[in-house]
């Protein structure tokens, strides 16, 4: 029996709703960033050199950029409910069963491709199924509840390894959370609401018209600096810490969980921020001071080297609400929804892809900290082009 579709009501009548969406997200981005924590055990378990390990990452982000794209088509025939459930069944069944096939580089690397494909699908279609159950008025809080998933996930996914490994190979730890997700896709099957509505299909035409823009380009350079700040370091630097500086691997993956937590709050700090001195003021800041401390993590050692772990995801967390506010403004209001999904998407396969690669590849042939302070000085970059940002939205011209 197909559960009915809900009218939109305030946030507080759709919490259980709201939170059985933002569950789902949650093991999904801890499906993705899982490998980073576990990224020691598994190098030394495959044969994988520094830059193979951080290579997993481009082919996640690979496949990621691809279900993007292709999200609208499936959610055309599948509704977007339909979807979220397939993606959480897709990404706990890859979970559940690729680690123990995984047995190379080349294989790891198509279950990475496939853990992006299957992940990718959520966003879109989770978006609409939560704006399709809370009224637009509530919009704001309850996109800020469904986004504390990714920051808990970024926090809890290296205290789950550490705590796991005790008992459990790399390979287990994935198996565990892949079962997890399984099981509350199956429970999203029966009692989940939202998104009983298709999607639409990727418009290649609005596509081009948003490329004319040179705002565009210009966000998605500062998204892909931003992913990189939060998600691409993150992603690497546990190996870093352990392989580079001789932490301890259990005290490192405490550390690297801890030292998301302040992000919970700072994302409301910086929406504050935007509302007082407006997106370029606050963007130039917050890369401002995310570029310096990446420079520290790349430059310290001792207590600046943990005061910069601590303080860098910090910053770099602020920029996503300012940013998604300035994106607003670059894209005309008809073209919103497309260039979030163009802009996340490239930045993405760049910041979450590309810049792993290229610090795994610093530390095998260099140093990670050279590649993590170059990152840096590209950040301090970035910050010196945000008065390139337009005021006001721009209008496509035929």
């Amino acid at each position: 029996m197909r559960n009915q579709a809900l009218e939109p009501g305030p946030v507080r009548q759709r919490l259980g709703p709201l939170l059985f969406l933002a569950g789902i997200f949650y093991l999904i981005f801890v499906g993705r960033v899982s490998l980073a924590p576990l990224l020691p055990n598994l190098e030394h378990d495959l044969g994988l050199t520094h830059a193979q390990a951080g290579g997993l990452f481009l082919a996640m982000a690979v496949g990621y950029i691809v279900a993007i794209f292709g999200s609208g088509l499936v959610s055309q025939r599948l509704t977007h409910r339909g979807t979220v459930l397939l993606c959480a069944l897709l990404v706990g069944s890859v979970l559940l069963i690729a680690p123990f096939l995984a047995r190379g580089r080349w294989s790891m690397n198509v279950v990475c491709l496939i853990i992006g494909l299957s992940a990718g699908l959520y966003l879109p279609s989770g978006m609409a199924a939560l704006t399709s159950f809370v009224r637009p008025g509530d919009w704001g809080k309850a996109i800020a509840v469904h986004e504390l998933a990714p920051s808990g996930a970024m926090v809890s996914a290296p205290l789950i390894a550490e705590l796991l490994l005790d008992g459990l190979s790399w390979r287990g730890v994935l198996a565990l959370v892949g079962a997890a997700t399984l099981l509350l896709g199956l429970a999203y099957a029966r009692w989940g609401r939202g998104g009983e509505i298709p999607g639409h299909s990727p418009n290649p035409a609005a596509l081009a018209s948003l490329l004319k823009l040179p705002a565009i380009w210009l966000m998605i350079l500062f998204f892909a600096l931003a992913i990189g700040a939060s998600l691409g370091i993150y992603t690497m630097l546990p190996l870093y810490l352990v392989s580079e500086k001789g932490l301890d691997q259990g005290w490192t993956n405490l550390l690297v969980g801890l030292s998301r937590l302040p992000g919970l709050a700072m994302a409301f700090v910086a929406g504050w921020a935007h509302d007082r001195f407006g997106p370029r003021a606050s963007l130039m800041t917050i890369m401002g001071i995310t570029g310096l401390a990446t420079l520290g993590l790349g430059l310290g050692s001792g207590g600046w080297l943990v005061a910069s772990v601590m303080l860098q995801p910090t910053v770099a967390v602020c920029f996503f609400p300012v940013g998604f506010a300035a994106l607003s403004g670059a894209a005309p209001a008809q073209l919103r929804g497309v260039a979030l999904s163009l802009c996340t998407s490239l930045s993405f396969v760049l910041g979450g892809g590309l810049l792993p690669t290229f610090i795994g590849w610093m530390g095998e042939h260099f140093s990670f900290g050279a590649g993590v302070v170059v990152f840096g000085l590209l950040v301090l970059a970035g910050a010196a082009l945000t008065p390139l940002l337009p005021r006001g939205a721009p209008q496509i011209t035929k």
